[in-house]
């Protein structure tokens, strides 16, 4: 099988757009071309990969393990020419940074701002999700660099090192009858409106295991996957929630949020500086590592 770079890109662009019109675009190819690739891939693979339904194009079963390779090739490729352009382009790059919410919103901002100042040669990109796509990410070589809050792990080929504690705590309103208690038990959570966080939020998993090991019932009142609308809720309301003692920071230096640490929390989460083992680092990989340390000490 000799298959043109071309090919893989073009199953992860209809993986992603489902159209091969925009594939075609995107490409800067006409869709007859696009067209024949499939046909070719077909061929040559000697199954189906493609099927149309609703004037969309999806993946078979087939298509979809393709597709799996086909991400990973398409991104050791760009990989490949960041890593020999540098050679020739006197310390430029693009740095592409995957984060979880608390890190993402509460520590890097303000550090890339800074970090871009040092190095104004450098690009870099930021993208925010929830730590088990971060780790795959990184996985796949989609992102140079992780930076999520997690509980311990060990997940050949990542290596993460610690960057500081990420300490969870109950939040709530300055006036809720909670503000007057020193030390929350938790009985007390048994009947409080509670906000769970986003099915892939790592804090709710770790609030839920939390509850059932004690034998605790929440009583749910809201789901919400943005760390700022589960605050702004709490803010003005009667609803207790989880969250990252960083994620308030301002709020409880300016007296607007209340918190109270876990009681009887045997789980421990931290923030890690992640990146995969096999991936060939930036030459700007160490400036960042160290500007990065220099920020967290403030948390």
């Amino acid at each position: 099988m000799n298959w043109h770079m071309l090919k893989f890109q073009v199953i992860e662009l209809l993986e992603k757009h489902k159209r091969i019109t925009s594939v075609a675009e995107r490409l800067g190819l006409k869709q007859p071309t696009v067209s024949f690739h499939m046909k070719s891939m077909e061929q040559e693979m000697g199954v189906q990969l493609f099927y149309s339904r609703g004037g969309k194009v999806h993946l078979t079963e087939a298509g979809q393990s393709l597709h799996h390779y086909a991400k990973k090739i398409n991104a050791l490729v760009q990989e490949a020419e960041r890593v020999v352009k540098e050679f020739d382009e006197r310390g430029s790059g693009h740095l592409k940074i995957g984060a979880s919410s608390v890190p993402g919103t509460y520590v890097l901002p303000e550090m890339l701002s800074s970090f871009s100042k040092l190095y104004p040669q450098i690009s870099i990109s930021l993208t925010v999700r929830p730590t088990p796509i971060i780790q795959e990410m990184l996985l796949n070589h989609e992102i140079d660099i992780g930076i999520m809050s997690a509980e311990p792990f060990q997940w050949s080929p990542l290596v993460g090192e610690t960057l500081c504690e990420d300490e969870l705590v109950f939040f709530f309103n300055p006036n809720h009858r909670f503000a007057r208690q020193e030390t929350l038990y938790p009985e007390l959570l048994n009947e409080v409106p509670f906000i769970l966080h986003g099915q892939e939020s790592s804090t709710r998993t770790m609030t839920l295991n939390w509850a059932k090991t004690l034998g605790i019932k929440l009583k749910p009142v809201m789901e919400m996957d943005s760390l700022e609308a589960i605050k702004q809720a709490v803010l003005t309301g009667e609803s207790v929630s989880v969250i990252s003692k960083i994620a308030i920071a301002k709020e409880l230096q300016r007296g607007e949020l209340s918190c109270r640490s876990i009681p009887q929390n045997p789980f421990k989460r931290y923030i890690y500086f992640t990146y995969n083992a096999d991936r060939i680092r930036s030459s700007f990989f160490d400036s960042f590592l160290s500007c990065l340390h220099d920020s967290v000490r403030a948390f």
